[in-house]
């Protein structure tokens, strides 16, 4: 798989940008380089992280992948009617799960990262009365879209892949807009899926356990672009 080559665009606004590092925690100093988003003194601990994506401004989403801040795409309208059509699947063939969106968890077992995945699916009332940036304990499978942006094929084939078996969440679903199919990742053991399968936009697609649903991705013809 290639990277994408999308035109690269920049993380945030440069209004933004300003409002964030006037409002970041003492001590985080933050720079925009060539329309990155970067800490000017290396490495961001995990406080200062969840202080900082506390006061980001609204339409800006943080998390903190492989120890390094990055600001996560903002959907388009594709990224967003596929997540619907995952979500009325789920709830069509397992009514007693919920197809979180973009709830911060914590992934402490991969260098102290903070992800905020396209979805999160666990059971109804999972999250009740639970901090943001929790911990993934029970959680069924985590969702990730891809996005047309230069850094998707390292964000979410290779980062966060890594991260959510180093959490050992039981299922990875990859929807790959670019390669038009999904790739499902499942059995974790030692910070690796053991197992991938990809079905092409209009295959069949089975989720392993404890997910067990069957998707139609039909649908997703619809999305190929």
């Amino acid at each position: 798989m290639t990277p994408s080559t999308a035109n690269d665009r920049p993380d945030i606004s440069v209004e933004d940008f300003e409002e964030l590092a006037e409002r970041a925690p003492e001590g985080v100093e933050l720079e925009f380089l060539n329309g990155r988003l970067v800490v000017r003194h290396g490495p961001i601990d995990v406080d200062d992280f969840k202080e900082l994506a506390r006061v980001a401004p609204e339409g800006v989403t943080l998390e903190l992948i492989n120890g390094e801040l990055r600001v996560k795409p903002v959907p388009d309208g594709d990224h967003a009617e596929i997540y619907m059509w995952l979500m009325r699947q789920c709830m069509q063939h397992r009514p007693e799960l919920g197809l979180y969106p973009e709830w911060g968890m914590a992934i402490k077992t991969y260098r102290k990262g903070c992800a905020k995945p396209d979805g999160t699916l666990a059971p109804l009332g999972h999250f009740a009365a639970k901090p943001e940036w929790g911990e993934p304990e029970g959680v069924l499978m985590v969702v990730e879209i891809t996005s047309h942006d230069s850094d998707t094929h390292r964000r979410d084939r290779i980062e966060k892949r890594d991260g959510y078996a180093a959490a050992e969440i039981p299922v990875y679903l990859l929807v790959d807009r670019e390669a038009g199919s999904l790739i499902v990742f499942s059995e974790p053991r030692h910070g690796v899926y053991q197992h991938r399968a990809a079905y092409p936009f209009g295959a069949t697609a089975p989720l392993p356990g404890p997910v067990d649903i069957t998707l139609d991705t039909e649908k997703l013809k619809d999305y190929a672009r």
